[in-house]
């Protein structure tokens, strides 16, 4: 499968890649500096479900106006609902009019999808916005290298929302980490065992119903291939479950589970997995997978190599005996971390206060606590040029291709996969490697950086 080139309509597509000489350097990066009384302007695709809290979020910046909102469901839970709370903001119910109309737009919060992370994004940028997206920041492990490359090129600022991180129990457990609570750390359990509400392992189903009117099905297919619809099937939420938009339990909840992981032991890219896992059905994802990815060490690691084991199944948590020195009647929480010290274990529940232990060498009260950060309006004030953002898409970026690459690994379970991230290439499967990119439908092929 060759790597293929990036979205968007052909006409928008024209303008955006002549980029600095069509419209000008000054025009096109005019957002970068802000004076005392300049605001940001901000728009929104996606805004029902998680897009509405994305929006709130940001919006509660005393900085931020609601320029436009973009949803193809017109109904009162999406465009409908945002539509009546900003409502000067402009509507569509297609993005690339919103960027082909983005004049006085400075920053773009994308809350579709997985499917549609990227393509939306990657446009985005190329017309110097700033970007807001939600995790997993994209579908396949080179969309998110591009997100990255992309985010440096057109140097605009860059947040992916896996917002957990700001939370206090994340900052918390990274201190703890980086302070050298536990000493070196020895080996990595991560999980999630709850059961999600989506459908998982089934096939898919057969026929069509009618579309409902509020819903532009056509817009809602992107970039992926044209299917019927499926009332409750794929928009608004069970799409999640399906390989052609979602990234299943791992690309759901692995960005925010592994995310302090990454943070505290500053990890950056697998030299090698491989996966337990049933073979995968045609079009939906499994119900269960293990996933052991080997890192290179750190300076916050005991070996020169750190396995990282995530498990992925509905009740399934990690073998007591492998956890360090949790005793056996401390109750794991359903999703979480435990990282493995000289000195201790540290247990990171998704999301909860950390816990160390022995209890009796780190008594609770004596442990420190961070104050969390709004994600949301870090990445506002960022745009305006106050403070950074902390998961900026040069840290996402990994962290996502990452997590992708365990869904590679899903498709191939008991192979070794050997992973070249300079040259962004699985060296030791031919097969596998077709799956680090994808086909995207015509007339929506994508255009790199």
């Amino acid at each position: 499968m060759a790597m293929p080139s990036f979205p968007t309509r052909r006409s928008f597509l024209k303008s955006a890649a002549a980029g600095s000489t069509a419209i000008g350097l000054n025009a096109l990066h005019y957002s970068r500096v802000y004076g005392a009384n300049r605001r940001l302007g901000i728009a929104s695709v996606g805004t029902g479900g998680k897009g509405w809290s994305d929006l709130n979020g940001v919006a509660a910046s005393p900085d931020v106006d609601v320029i436009a909102l973009c949803d193809i469901d017109s109904s009162a839970k999406h465009l409908g609902q945002a539509a009546q709370k900003y409502r000067s903001a402009r509507q569509y119910d297609d993005w690339r009019k919103l960027l082909d109309d983005s004049s006085d737009i400075h920053g773009v919060l994308v809350s579709t999808p997985d499917f549609m992370h990227a393509p939306i994004s990657l446009a985005a940028m190329h017309l110097g916005k700033h970007v807001f997206c939600q995790k997993p920041l994209t579908h396949t492990v080179h969309e998110a290298r591009q997100m990255r490359k992309a985010a440096a090129k057109f140097n605009v600022t860059t947040q992916m929302c896996n917002q957990i991180q700001s939370h206090s129990a994340y900052r918390t457990a990274v201190h703890m980490v980086h302070t050298g609570m536990i000493g070196k750390v020895k080996e990595v359990h991560s999980w999630q065992g709850g059961q999600p509400s989506w459908p998982r392992n089934i096939p898919r189903p057969k026929g069509s119903d009618p579309v409902p009117e509020h819903v532009r099905w056509d817009l809602w297919q992107g970039v992926a291939s044209e299917r019927p619809f499926k009332l409750e099937m794929y928009h608004p939420f069970n799409w999640r479950g399906w390989q052609a938009y979602g990234t299943g339990q791992l690309g759901d909840f692995g960005c925010h589970i592994l995310d302090p992981v990454f943070k505290s032991l500053k990890l950056t890219s697998p030299t090698k997995l491989t996966v337990e896992a049933p073979t995968l059905l045609a079009e939906s994802w499994t119900d269960r997978a293990t996933v052991y990815y080997e890192f290179p060490g750190t300076e916050y690691t005991a070996e020169p190599t750190l396995r990282v084991t995530w498990y992925d199944a509905a009740g399934v948590l990690p073998p007591r005996e492998k956890l360090g020195d949790v005793p056996a009647n401390y109750q794991l929480p359903k999703a979480g971390s435990v990282l493995v010290g000289e000195k201790g274990s540290l247990v990171i529940p998704h999301v909860a206060m950390p816990t160390i232990f022995p209890e009796e060498k780190f008594p609770a009260k004596e442990l420190p606590v961070i104050d969390g950060v709004d994600h949301y309006t870090q990445w506002a004030d960022a745009c305006m040029g106050n403070g950074k953002t902390t998961s900026h898409f040069d840290y996402a970026g990994p962290l996502t291709e990452t997590v992708l690459l365990g869904t590679i690994g899903i498709r191939f379970p008991g192979q070794e996969l050997a992973w070249d991230a300079d040259a962004l290439t699985i060296t030791n499967h031919a097969q596998a490697q077709e799956w680090v990119t994808k086909p995207y439908r015509k007339g929506w092929e994508p255009t790199w950086i």
